[in-house]
C-alpha cells in the first residue's frame, strides 16, 4: 500500500517525481551495492544527475537550474531515500549549498558556481564539523586570516559529506576569533589545483557506505577575497542559521521516505513468507507491529506535509522544523527497528534494503544538528 500523494505535490511535481524516480531507480539504485565497497560513487554519476535534470531543480534557469523551487528538492530528496540511493548527496550538493550561493553570493558567484553545480561539472560540499566541534559551530577552529587581496586559512574539518570528490566546499572559518558568533564567515573554494587544500581519509561509517564522508585540511590555503559568501565578514553564523531549517526538512522528508519504505517492503515480505504452514502476516503478533508502523508513518506524513505547506509560505520557523527533524528521525529509527525484526535473520543480511536501511537509518539523530540540540531549539521556542 503506497501513501497518498501529498496536496503539496501538484501535477507538474508529479510528473518530476515520476521521472526522477525512474531514472534514480535505473541509473543510481544498480550501483549502490558496489559504490559501498568502494566508499564511494564513480564521479561520472554527478554529470549524468546534471543531464537529467535533477542537480539543483530549484535554481533559476538564468543560473543553469531548473527554475523550481523547495518542492523540487523535497522531491528529489524523497526519491533518493526512498530509493536507498545514497551515494551522491544531492541535498547537500543542490539543495543546501547550491541555496547558500543563490541566497548570499554575489551576481559573479552566481554566475560561476550554479551551472557548473547545475550540469555535474562542480560537486559541492560545506565544511562545518570540525574534530572538537560538531553542533557547537561557535566551537570551531579554523581560520581565515585577510592579508591584502587574500585570506589565509588554516585549519581542518571532518565528517564531510561528498568530501572526497567536493570541486566547490562552503568552508565555514573564524574571520575574527574575538568576535564570537559573529567572527565566522563563510568562504568558498575551488579545490582543482589549490595549494594548502588536502583531502584526508574517507571515514568507514557503519552506514551510508557509499556516500563519501572525507576528512579536510587547510594548511595556509589561499583564497581571493572575492570569494567571501556574502558582502562582508562576520555574516556566516547568521547564513548558517537561516538555512538550517531548511537542511532540517530535508532530513525529515527523507526519513519520512524510508519509513514508508520499510513499511511497504516488510508487508510483502511478511505476506509470502511461511512460518508454521501460514503467511507470516497472519499472526496477529505481525499485524499487530505492522499497524503501529503504519500509524507512526502516517502521522509522520501529516506531520511532515503541514512543515512543507508552510515552507512553500515561507511560514516555516526554526523550532517547527527541528520539531519534523526530531520526531522523523526518532520514528524512523523505531519503525526500522520493527521492520527489521519482522524479517528474521534475512532482515539482518545486507543484501535486504531493510538491513540498509538499519544502518543508514540512525545517523539522522545526529546530523543536521544532533536530536538533543532540536530540543533545546523546540524548547527555545516554547
Amino acid at each position: 500500500m503506497s501513501a497518498p500523494r501529498s496536496a503539496w505535490i501538484d501535477d507538474d511535481l508529479a510528473m518530476f517525481q515520476d521521472a526522477a524516480r525512474r531514472f534514480i531507480e535505473a541509473e543510481v539504485v544498480p550501483h549502490e551495492l558496489r559504490w559501498a565497497a568502494q566508499t564511494h560513487v564513480d564521479r561520472g554519476i554527478w554529470n549524468a544527475l546534471g543531464a537529467a535534470g535533477l542537480l539543483c531543480p530549484a535554481m533559476p534557469e538564468e543560473y543553469g537550474g531548473g527554475g523550481g523551487h523547495f518542492a523540487h528538492d523535497a522531491i528529489v530528496s524523497m526519491e533518493m531515500a526512498r530509493a536507498l540511493a545514497i551515494g551522491p548527496s544531492l541535498n547537500v550538493h543542490s539543495a543546501i549549498v547550491a541555496h547558500y550561493i543563490l541566497r548570499y553570493g554575489s551576481e559573479a558567484q552566481k554566475r560561476s558556481w550554479l551551472p557548473r553545480m547545475a550540469n555535474g561539472e562542480l560537486v559541492a560540499a560545506i565544511a562545518m564539523s570540525e574534530p572538537a566541534a560538531g553542533s557547537d559551530l561557535k566551537a570551531i577552529t579554523t581560520r581565515a586570516v585577510r592579508q591584502g587581496d587574500r585570506y589565509v586559512v588554516n585549519g581542518a574539518k571532518t565528517f564531510i559529506t561528498n568530501g572526497h570528490l567536493a570541486d566547490l566546499v562552503c568552508i565555514v572559518a573564524k574571520t575574527d576569533p574575538a568576535a564570537g558568533a559573529r567572527g565566522v564567515s563563510i568562504l568558498v573554494a575551488e579545490t582543482a589545483g589549490l595549494p594548502g587544500f588536502r583531502r584526508g581519509r574517507i571515514l568507514d561509517k557503519i552506514g551510508l557506505k557509499g556516500q563519501d564522508t572525507a576528512e579536510l585540511f587547510f594548511d595556509d590555503m589561499e583564497l581571493p577575497v572575492d570569494n567571501l559568501l556574502g558582502p562582508q565578514e562576520g555574516q556566516g553564523f547568521a547564513q548558517l542559521m537561516q538555512q538550517l531549517p531548511q537542511e532540517r526538512m530535508l532530513i525529515a522528508l527523507g526519513t519520512l521516505a524510508t519509513m514508508e519504505r520499510a513499511v511497504e517492503d516488510t508487508l510483502a515480505y511478511t505476506r509470502q513468507r511461511q512460518v508454521f504452514g501460514q503467511p507470516l502476516f497472519d499472526l496477529q503478533n505481525t499485524r499487530f507491529k505492522l499497524a503501529e508502523c503504519r500509524t507512526k508513518a502516517t502521522v509522520a506524513r501529516a506531520f511532515v506535509d503541514d512543515c512543507m505547506a508552510k515552507v512553500l509560505r515561507g511560514e516555516l520557523s526554526g523550532d517547527v522544523a527541528a520539531m519534523a527533524k526530531l520526531w522523523c528521525t526518532q520514528t524512523n529509527c523505531e519503525i526500522v527497528d520493527e521492520c527489521l525484526q519482522l524479517h528474521g535473520g534475512y532482515g539482518y543480511m545486507t543484501e535486504y534494503p531493510i538491513g540498509r536501511m538499519y544502518v543508514n537509518a540512525r545517523v539522522g539523530k545526529i546530523y543536521g544538528g544532533s536530536n538533543e540540540i532540536m530540543k533545546e531549539l523546540v524548547a527555545r521556542g516554547m
